[in-house]
């Protein structure tokens, strides 16, 4: 009886292992996906024939669709089945990837674009949420979501590097149709390594809060999208920016009211898990940022062609991995708001250290160092912040949890590149007389120098508030 059970322990150990296997690779293809077609933008111009206007909703149509439907997704993993949600994303992303292959005419491509991204806003929260329940001890969830981090840092770092050589040797269309065997392989195996789960009392989809919840999503993304286009003040981000905001006090006032509601207050407010996600949104908003800003200095300032700026990050993506590797262990011996203050401080030096790169700095002397502090911050910090976003999440309300954490991290990315992009403009735009590359360079320092603070108040939060937020017994001591 003992081999027996020890066998069947073994195979269970093992198919957990093999379904977090499956789970990280389809987050690598969505991660890659989310920056793999910027390097090929232009070779999609001059195929499809698109006008300026129109190439940017390559990249919007992606973002407006994952960000405004995270939540509904969400929650609706919880209720539908995590497994079945999943699968259906994986199997609407790799339609979507396949359309987007092929596409003749640039609105092809843009609705491509868009159905991806609704796929993957079912994927994505679905998928943490069956590991958060795959690996319910606090130690081995950690590791879990080390593993899973570390492979979605990779996703976003080979993306660029992946687009250039793709687009360089090939075509511009094997971008998209790389995804195809990651998707066919995740339908076909996960299926066989997990099982389904779903919140155990039955309940109803809150469609009025389903629609105000995700009018208010895809308002606020859109507004912050344009916003990084044209201006704060112009009337087509102004006004879905105020939309987002009439729909979030509506949506407020639908829940609080609600028996079943979407996104319970009750949720929102727990003090452990909302003190994680404010932190996630100041650091989201700093990194997203950076990666734009630093990708647009080394080709236009420092003068690097598109495959060397992608290559230049590999060392980000190692430096990620150390951090993720050394996370749990930080956690396990400081406790977890000395190590995410810890992290986060070490991120805001190497974002200061980022902030110094002249324009006749070399690689190794300039460019290398700030990389790698600020790419082994990120890896200390973020296994560290999902496990806390998600502390306290149950069979009930895993999949929500996941969504919140994801909007989080996508709202905060999009407020920091249409704030910090913005200021960087403003800055090098009042500086054009001094010379373009200096001015251009004061540009990137100045708003690295804001991400930094950014990354630093986020410390200031953890450090104040989250030692008084309680977390649920088995979760690691702050």
């Amino acid at each position: 009886m003992t081999s027996v059970a020890t066998t069947a322990g073994a195979d269970a150990v093992g198919r957990r292992g093999a379904a977090l296997v499956v789970l990280c690779f389809v987050q690598f293809m969505l991660v890659l996906d989310d920056n793999v077609v910027s390097v090929a933008l232009p070779s999609m111009r001059d195929d499809l024939g698109f006008g300026a206007a129109g190439l940017a909703w390559v990249v919007n149509a992606y973002f407006l669709a994952f960000g405004g439907l995270l939540l509904l997704f969400g929650r609706m993993a919880d209720l539908l089945g995590r497994r079945r949600v999943f699968l259906t994303g994986v199997a609407l992303f790799g339609a979507a990837s396949l359309v987007c292959g092929l596409a003749q005419e640039p609105w092809q491509l843009v609705a491509g674009r868009f159905v991806q991204g609704a796929g993957s806003a079912m994927a994505s929260p679905a998928a943490l949420a069956l590991i958060a329940l795959l690996f319910p001890g606090s130690a081995e969830r950690a590791r879990a979501f080390g593993i899973w981090g570390g492979i979605a840092a990779l996703g976003g770092t080979m993306g660029l590097v992946i687009s250039g050589a793709l687009t360089g040797l090939a075509s511009w269309r094997w971008v998209f149709l790389i995804n195809l065997p990651v998707a066919l392989a995740a339908v076909v195996l996960l299926p066989r390594l997990v099982p389904e789960s779903r919140a155990g009392r039955a309940a109803r989809l809150d469609v009025p809060g389903a629609v105000l919840g995700t009018g208010a999503l895809v308002a606020l993304v859109y507004g912050l999208l344009r916003a990084g286009e044209s201006s704060w003040g112009d009337a087509t981000a102004a006004g879905p920016l105020l939309l987002a905001v009439v729909l979030a006090v509506a949506f407020v006032a639908v829940e609080a009211r609600a028996s079943e509601p979407l996104v319970p207050l009750s949720f929102l407010s727990f003090r452990f898990r909302a003190v994680a996600n404010g932190a996630t949104l100041l650091f989201s908003a700093a990194m997203y940022a950076m990666a734009f800003l630093l990708m647009v200095h080394l080709q236009t300032v420092l003068g690097y062609r598109p495959l060397a700026a992608g290559l230049a990050y590999l060392p980000y993506g190692a430096g990620i991995l150390a951090g993720m590797w050394l996370s749990s262990r930080a956690v396990a011996r400081l406790g977890m708001r000395p190590a995410l203050v810890m992290s986060f401080l070490i991120t805001a030096a190497g974002l200061l250290l980022l902030s110094g790169v002249a324009p006749d700095d070399g690689y190794a002397s300039g460019v290398l160092p700030g990389m790698l502090v600020t790419s082994i911050g990120c890896g200390l910090s973020l296994p560290a912040l999902t496990v806390a976003a998600l502390t306290g999440t149950t069979e009930e309300n895993a999949g929500l949890g996941s969504a919140v954490l994801s909007s989080v991290q996508q709202i905060g990315g999009a407020v920091g590149i249409a704030v910090l992009v913005a200021l960087a403009t403003r800055r090098r735009d009042g500086l054009t007389a001094e010379g373009s590359q200096y001015a251009a360079t004061e540009g990137f320092s100045f708003a690295l120098v804001v991400a930094a603070v950014l990354v630093a108040l986020g410390a200031a939060v953890i450090a104040a508030l989250l030692g008084r937020a309680r977390p649920p017994e088995g979760t690691p001591d702050v």
